[in-house]
């Protein structure tokens, strides 16, 4: 029985081996010619070959304080949304629903454990925004809020419709 598997094995072996080797012809044939690489006769004798080259200046870019306006009002805004979902999943927990975010499944077994991941949400959501934010990528930084808006409004939703 043994034997059977290794030579059932060793067959894809052989056969995997006779493919390699007929697609290496082609391969071996895609060769750059050297004097291909040669530059044109016309050129300039002593010129350098490659010209030196300026680096380009970016714009700077529009900062901003990381607690400005907009920031403050999708922070507060994604907290609100986070602690409805904590309220409402709260309920429906008690009375005998089920957590389908695996995440949260774990800290839910617990008024104190559910409260603690969503208040370790908001704050790895300002983290992460904080981080957009110092490597100068601002768009990021607020579409971080905007998405944990989004999903905590559909959990929200999901959760008022399903009680």
């Amino acid at each position: 029985m043994l034997t059977n598997c290794f030579g059932a094995i060793s067959r894809y072996r052989v056969a995997i081996l006779l493919v390699a080797l007929s697609l290496g012809g082609s391969v071996r044939a895609q060769q750059v010619s050297l004097a291909l690489l040669r530059p044109p006769s016309s050129s300039i004798e002593g010129a350098p070959i490659v010209a030196a080259v300026q680096p380009a200046t970016l714009p700077e870019a529009a900062s901003h304080r990381f607690w400005d306006r907009e920031n403050s009002v999708l922070f507060a805004t994604s907290a609100a949304f986070s602690t409805a979902d904590f309220f409402i999943t709260r309920a429906n927990l008690k009375n005998g629903g089920q957590e389908l975010n695996p995440m949260t499944s774990v800290f839910g077994r617990s008024s104190a454990g559910l409260a603690m991941n969503f208040a370790g949400e908001n704050i790895g959501l300002i983290g992460i925004s904080y981080m957009f934010h110092k490597t100068g990528h601002h768009k990021l930084e607020r579409a971080v809020s905007m998405v944990n808006i989004g999903a905590s409004a559909g959990a929200v939703s999901f959760g008022l419709a399903h009680r």
